[in-house]
């Protein structure tokens, strides 16, 4: 398939499939989007909530450029807080690709251009010490095959969208992803889709609409609150 770097609107870039219509990130502003719905709704509420222990674990359903990465990364730092990040990803992106999209210089975070490379390179299957704070595990899996119990605190959940894969977007994978999350985790994702919210309300998320990040109204913010739906 096709793929092509484009520029978005905040000035940072993402990988646009022509066949599909379908970007990796918003073309509305890819670091916005990842900030807003990831880091803000996400991480930021979950470290507010003080629902979890010194170690805390994400899983990102969508690896991809590894920008949300290298972003819960920077963000750990400021924080002091130590990650155990999962990235799923079943079509890894291409090294050329990920050097054309410039995002440490981007972020203004040019001190951690070796470490963004270094998440890209990396073995898949092993999880590896990035930072003193930061460990990652790449699997390059099918969302379908997730069978984690009980295991993170937050997941980003970063697929491409309802439109083109409608697959990713149902009760089945979000029983996986109700599974996957500690009592009180929480799952982010920049869809605000009606059928969406109902299939995590039927698997037992709690389900709050939000602000959207720029070029959306809303997102969703699924809580878990018990350990079976």
């Amino acid at each position: 398939m096709q793929r092509k770097i484009i520029t978005t609107a905040d000035g940072s870039k993402t990988i646009y499939l022509p066949e599909w219509n379908e970007h990796y990130h918003s073309k509305h502003g890819a670091i916005q989007e990842a900030y807003h719905v990831f880091i803000k709704m996400g991480l930021e509420h979950v470290i507010a909530s003080k629902d979890f222990s010194n170690q805390f674990s994400i899983l990102e359903i969508g690896f991809g450029t590894g920008l949300n990465a290298i972003i819960t990364l920077i963000e750990s730092d400021k924080h002091q807080l130590n990650i155990d990040y999962h990235g799923v990803e079943a079509y890894p992106v291409e090294v050329d690709e990920i050097n054309s999209l410039d995002y440490v210089e981007a972020l203004s975070e040019k001190e951690y251009d070796s470490i963004f490379k270094k998440l890209h390179r990396v073995s898949w299957e092993e999880q590896h010490l990035i930072t003193n704070r930061f460990s990652l595990k790449k699997r390059k899996q099918f969302f379908s095959e997730i069978e984690d119990k009980e295991q993170f605190n937050l997941i980003y959940f970063d697929a491409f969208g309802a439109r083109v894969q409608p697959e990713l977007w149902t009760e089945t994978i979000f029983q996986k992803m109700h599974a996957a999350l500690k009592s009180k985790g929480v799952l982010v994702t920049y869809s605000a889709k009606g059928s969406v919210r109902r299939a995590m309300q039927a698997v037992g998320f709690t389900v709050e609409r939000l602000p959207g990040p720029p070029g959306k109204r809303e997102m969703l913010r699924a809580s878990k609150h018990s350990t079976t739906p």
